[in-house]
């Protein structure tokens, strides 16, 4: 069933789980990231990012994920990731996205704000929930984000963003990369802490890729309640084709291809999953 992410999220938040949000490129990493939901019996979120619209038909798209969300027991929402675009936002909202995320995180906080609360309006009307970004999330290896300066996520800044935007989810920087980390993660759970002191609504991890299963973990327990993962399934697909063209399946039907790919994908998946259903 497609559902709104914050009714997926509020109900992590309450029973103090986590939800993976798998950034999806095509029709194999949707069917992946339902697959293990239903296979795991636990909601997931399937997210795009804004700048997949030039390879990606967002309302074909969208009506992909809403028909094999339909036939799913399992809560599914459709996410919009890293939009920039007021336009972006809502192409994406009249095409039955339930959740949007306008990043704002390069202007100063004042602007931010300004900027995040139009959105919020709008999405609001449309039922439609909002997430947005305070601080920012440096890039790592093998990462197609653009690159952040890795500033820290202010606790008292982020509670006045919260109040004055009305925001329904906030992804906090505190040490992940988008990515894969190039050296020791450097991850701040006591700022996490304190941001979840001041700041009721669910909080978003953005940098699940490489990050240690014992940090993810501390992280769901002290307020992190969506964890986006892109860059590991994207290497685990990658790493699939690679070892195919090694292993001479030249001749192989795409059919098969795919097959094999989206299983390397689901494997990843599964791992974050059941990491944060625990």
């Amino acid at each position: 069933m497609l559902v709104n992410t914050k009714e997926i999220l509020s109900a992590a938040q309450n029973g103090k789980y986590g939800i993976a949000a798998f950034n999806v490129f095509n029709l194999e990493t949707v069917q992946a990231a339902i697959t293990v939901a239903k296979k795991e019996n636990h909601p997931v979120i399937i997210a795009l990012g804004e700048r997949y619209f030039d390879t990606v038909d967002v309302e074909g798209f969208a009506a992909l994920v809403k028909t094999l969300a339909g036939k799913s027991s399992v809560p599914v929402s459709l996410h919009l990731d890293h939009a920039y675009e007021k336009e972006s936002i809502i192409r994406a909202i009249r095409c039955g996205f339930t959740s949007v995320m306008y990043d704002g995180s390069k202007y100063e906080l004042a602007e931010n704000i300004r900027l995040t609360k139009e959105i919020t309006e709008i999405a609001h009307m449309a039922g439609v929930s909002v997430e947005a970004e305070i601080g920012s999330v440096a890039r790592g290896a093998f990462s197609d984000e653009e690159e952040g300066d890795g500033t820290l996520t202010d606790p008292k800044s982020a509670k006045e963003f919260v109040e004055e935007t009305d925001v329904d989810f906030l992804a906090a920087s505190i040490g992940t990369v988008h990515g894969m980390y190039t050296g020791k993660p450097n991850i701040d759970l006591d700022l996490l802490e304190e941001i979840r002191q001041l700041v009721g609504i669910p909080l978003v991890l953005h940098g699940g890729s490489g990050t240690p299963d014992g940090i993810i973990k501390q992280a769901v327990a002290r307020g992190i309640c969506k964890v986006n993962v892109n860059t590991e399934v994207s290497l685990a697909a990658t790493s699939y084709l690679n070892q195919a063209f090694e292993q001479e399946q030249k001749a192989a039907h795409l059919s098969a291809i795919m097959a094999g790919m989206q299983e390397a994908m689901e494997s990843v998946m599964t791992k974050f999953v059941r990491l944060l259903k625990n």
